[in-house]
């Protein structure tokens, strides 16, 4: 008798025959081989793969695509030439269509609160598009390599793919791009901003060092110093930018969180309003406000507005951004959501969370009945730890009322979802 061992270990190239059956959150497909679960990406559910095992697991292993004897009709060519097994990992999905994308991150959604969040029968809306499904970032990280060219991570790796262009980059930060030059060993990423509705951008250094490099800019772009022990130092033009959203300004500091896809965040702001309905007197809650998209722009539509968040410069935006929009209506309180709840006392009959991939948790959910908050609009950039939330507003008395996933980030697995919850304890949930 033997017991085999848990944990990883690397197989030595085995290759097997794989039927991919679903597309996991993540960006595999997943299929089964002798009863075990096979994660392989850039397949789709229908098709069979001849595939070579890389990771082995107790339950589940991991495979690299070799070969698709069996392709899908969805499949299509990829247009970018980063694209593919151990090259570039920014994208998983472009060798999908765009109409099956949208379905199967509906799927994915539905199949995520049923599993973690425990939800029969998720009310999970068609995935909404946004924008343009190519060129929509307005904010994006690039790695530095080792000859110093700009690139992003490999898949499954932290080894940086160079790369000449992006083609989910904004066209207005594409010129910034490509022109880019910097010799300077200190530097690690290189961050590119722009407002699309303004025209404003922005290149953020960041490096492991304090020194100060000399920069020349030769277009109009902002460039900022993030040190590794210091704060943000503009080395040229302002330390912020401004973009439009909803018919309003906003200014958005260099190291300020703001959403990378600007059709996406007008699509938000409107769900967000939909699903909330002030009626004008109500105190509307905004957790991890940010810079204030959601809080500020629903100001003149309630009583009051209570924005909470951990970063200083976002919160600074925020009274920034409230002031200049003239509202005298909003309290701003820069703290981590966790520790500042418990010290509110105000009621609040609404409430938008916009927490960050790790979720909101237990111990900020919990004190929401406590504050009487009877709608709440729960937005979220990861389906997993948003099913998770789930489970738990459920167990506080909430019931879900819709969940309208949006793609926020085409050609990838990544999901925005805005999803309305209301105070119902007596109500058997779904």
């Amino acid at each position: 008798m033997s017991a085999r061992r848990k944990g990883k270990r690397r197989l030595a190239g085995e290759m097997v025959t794989v039927s991919m059956v679903q597309m996991a959150h993540g960006g595999e497909a997943l299929g089964r081989h002798e009863g075990k679960v096979i994660f392989v990406g850039y397949t789709l559910p229908g098709e069979v793969a001849r595939v070579r095992l890389v990771e082995d697991h107790t339950t589940w292993a991991r495979g690299q695509l070799v070969e698709v004897l069996s392709p899908s009709p969805d499949r299509v060519i990829p247009p970018c030439p980063y694209f593919g097994p151990e090259r570039c990992g920014g994208c998983q999905w472009q060798h999908i269509a765009y109409e099956r994308q949208l379905r199967l991150k509906q799927e994915i959604v539905v199949d995520q609160l049923r599993r973690l969040g425990r939800i029969t029968d998720p009310p999970v809306k068609p995935t909404l598009a946004v924008g343009e499904p190519w060129g929509y970032r307005n904010h994006m990280q690039f790695s530095v390599t080792r000859e110093g060219r700009l690139g992003l991570l490999r898949s499954h790796s932290r080894d940086v793919v160079a790369v000449d262009e992006c083609l989910l980059l904004h066209p207005s930060l594409r010129e910034i791009y490509a022109s880019f030059e910097l010799e300077w060993d200190a530097l690690r990423r290189v961050i590119l901003r722009c407002g699309v509705n303004t025209g404003e951008r922005m290149v953020i250094l960041e490096a492991e060092s304090d020194e100060i490099p000399e920069v020349t800019v030769d277009m109009p772009v902002s460039v900022v110093l993030h040190r590794a022990t210091k704060g943000p130092f503009p080395l040229a033009g302002l330390p912020f930018l401004r973009e439009v959203v909803g018919g309003r300004t906003f200014r958005v500091s260099s190291d300020s969180f703001f959403q990378v896809n600007t059709a996406g965040a007008e699509a938000l702001l409107g769900l967000v309003r939909t699903y909330l309905a002030p009626r004008g007197h109500e105190t509307l809650l905004d957790l991890y406000c940010g810079v204030g998209l959601f809080g500020l722009s629903l100001a003149e539509e309630v009583g009051l507005v209570i924005g909470v968040d951990a970063s200083e410069s976002a919160m600074e935006d925020a009274a920034h951004n409230a002031a200049e929009m003239g509202l005298d209506n909003v309290a701003l309180h820069e703290g981590p959501v966790e520790e500042v709840l418990p010290v509110l006392w105000e009621p609040a009959e609404l409430a938008v969370l916009d927490p960050p991939r790790s979720g909101a948790g237990r111990e900020v959910l919990k004190h929401l009945p406590r504050l009487h908050v009877r709608r709440l609009v729960y937005v979220s950039c990861d389906v997993a730890t948003m099913a998770r939330d789930a489970r738990y507003l459920q167990e506080l008395g909430y019931r879900l009322r819709e969940v309208q996933p949006v793609d926020m980030f085409p050609q990838t697995y990544h999901v925005e979802t805005v999803s309305l919850w209301e105070w119902a304890p007596d109500e058997t949930p779904a």
